[in-house]
């Protein structure tokens, strides 16, 4: 095998080339220490944040930036489109010890591109260069930025973004291959990241978009150029994929991700990371979509996830996964499992 590609975000130098993309609701900090602890992960993104309730002290916002000493190298994404918050948000974070910070110019839901955040600031060319301009200079931290190809497919304005960011200091930028005016639907278009790496001279492009497996991540950077791959549906149906794109890597081989049995203990691992983090009171409810994800994976019989569903305690959602463990699949063995998707939310403005 040759020598295996890495990756800087300017004095940062990521230990692998695959990353954990933020996804609302679920890259919290339980998920990345279950992620973390079976490898190859290269940079964790926490769940975007708020950049003017972070200033705030918001308690909530506040949970979305905790973190561990494990849990590294980690970028916190932030959002937002007022100059004051949005550095001063940044400095905070650099002061909190994280490695870096990246700006979400790519969340296509309502409630964020109405206040002019999210993909609302591919609308506004020189006002969002001078705005991500005003961060980069506010901190010592590499920044990046998270964006769409563009608007809707007549303004395809990522290449042009990408070039500019470059000139004003990003460290890099990553790439969803789809348009706001997609949302999560379609298919991603490949070609339109390759754009972005070419309009680029030297700060790598990281691909995004439908990377469910190690073969995807194969065509993405053979298609692309790009010099990375984040993933986030991929690796809430298989928490091993950041391993075994490692693995294939440097050997050009890898190990099947992990059975029925490996998954429960996954799923319990990170529930307890859930308990540390918001407590017994709070962490059921908290875990009920997470956990829904697992048990699919698991192909746990419908009614079992459903049992699961209703859980209100720590006791009672223990009990449902006694039960789990006892029954085992529904769909072939405790050993040999299915390939699992996680299927693409539809529309714009999705909540999933």
């Amino acid at each position: 095998m040759s020598a295996v590609p890495s990756i800087s975000y300017g004095t940062l130098r990521l230990p692998t080339r695959w990353l954990l993309s933020p996804l609302a609701g679920f890259t919290n900090l339980p998920f990345r220490r279950v992620v973390r602890a079976l490898g190859g992960l290269g940079l964790a993104t926490t769940d975007l944040v708020n950049a003017r309730a972070l200033c705030e002290g918001s308690e909530k916002t506040l949970e979305l930036t905790a973190t561990c000493p494990e849990d590294t190298p980690l970028a916190v994404q932030i959002f937002g489109a007022d100059r004051r918050y949005l550095t001063e948000a940044a400095r905070r974070l650099e002061g909190a010890g994280h490695a870096s910070v990246d700006i979400n110019m790519g969340c296509p839901v309502g409630k964020v591109t109405k206040t002019g955040s999210g993909a609302s600031l591919m609308c506004r060319k020189d006002e969002t260069v001078d705005l991500v301009e005003s961060v980069v200079k506010s901190v010592q931290v590499p920044v990046t930025v998270k964006m769409r190809l563009g608007w809707d497919e007549h303004s395809l304005t990522a290449p042009a973004f990408a070039r500019a960011f470059e000139e004003v200091g990003v460290a890099a930028v990553a790439i969803h291959g789809r348009t706001r005016a997609q949302g999560f639907s379609g298919s991603v278009n490949r070609d339109g990241i390759r754009q972005v790496v070419e309009a680029v001279r030297h700060i790598p492009v990281i691909g995004n978009g439908d990377v469910r497996s190690v073969a995807d991540a194969q065509v993405m950077l053979r298609e692309t150029g790009c010099a990375g791959v984040s993933i986030g549906r991929g690796a809430l149906a298989n928490p091993w994929i950041f391993r075994q794109l490692h693995q294939w890597e440097q050997t050009g081989r890898f190990d099947p991700p992990g059975h029925f049995d490996d998954r429960l203990g996954l799923l319990r691992q990170q529930f307890q990371y859930v308990v540390e983090l918001r407590g017994v009171s709070r962490a059921v409810p908290f875990f009920r979509k997470m956990a829904h994800w697992y048990l699919k994976a698991m192909r746990v019989p419908p009614s079992l996830r459903h049992k699961s569903q209703l859980a209100h305690t720590v006791e009672e959602f223990e009990q449902v996964l006694a039960e789990i463990a006892e029954r085992g699949p529904a769909v072939g063995t405790r050993t040999d499992q299915p390939d699992m998707t996680v299927s693409v939310p539809s529309g714009p403005n999705a909540h999933w």
